[in-house]
This record gives C-alpha cells, sequence and structure tokens, in this order.
C-alpha cells in the first residue's frame, strides 16, 4: 500500500491525499508536477527512474467487510526531503535524461 506521502521531496510544496499534481516513481519517491517537468526532468533523483502520476485514494470504504479507504488507512504524515543537494540532483539528471526512463 502506498504511504501517499504529504509533500514534494524537492520543493516541500504540500501533496494532501487527493493531490492531482502528485507525481511518484517506482520506490514511491514523491514529487510535485512541477518538479517533475522542471529540474526534474521526469528523472527520480534517487532511483533514475520515470514518474506517473500518484493514485488517489478513497476517502472511505466502499466494500461491505473490508477496512480500505482514507478513512482506514491514512495517508503518511511523515514529510521527507530529498537528500541531494540541487547540484548532484542537476548532474544526476543531466548525465540520464537523454535516456526513456524505460532505458534507464
Amino acid at each position: 500500500m502506498l504511504d501517499l506521502r504529504p509533500n514534494c521531496e524537492l520543493c516541500d510544496r504540500d501533496l494532501p491525499p487527493d493531490a492531482k499534481d502528485a507525481m511518484i516513481c517506482s520506490y514511491e519517491c514523491t514529487y510535485c508536477v512541477d518538479c517533475v517537468n522542471g529540474p526534474l526532468e521526469n528523472v527520480c533523483p534517487t532511483c533514475g527512474g520515470g514518474f506517473c502520476p500518484r493514485p488517489i485514494r478513497p476517502k472511505r470504504n466502499w466494500r461491505k467487510g473490508k477496512t480500505l479507504g482514507l478513512e482506514n488507512q491514512p495517508a503518511s504524515t511523515k514529510r521527507i526531503n530529498s537528500p541531494y543537494s540541487r547540484e548532484d540532483i542537476a548532474a544526476h539528471v543531466a548525465r540520464i535524461k537523454h535516456l526513456k526512463p524505460e532505458e534507464r
């Protein structure tokens, strides 16, 4: 189950569970669409993979006998920030941005 991290790991913008501008990599690194399309150029600073829109978890449980939805499985409140400097990220992005995510 996804953590649904509460912020962009680069600019620290709030990304609530229903944010339409939240993007994740396959390791769930979380960034806003502005950072993904801007300085990150669709390159995850951690793994080097690409990003896709983060799914939105339903607010409530829609199935009897299940414990689904944000009411039962809330989003994370732990804010995470990238451990890499802007300079390191820029060098990492420059190194591999010419490759499609499926080629990295």
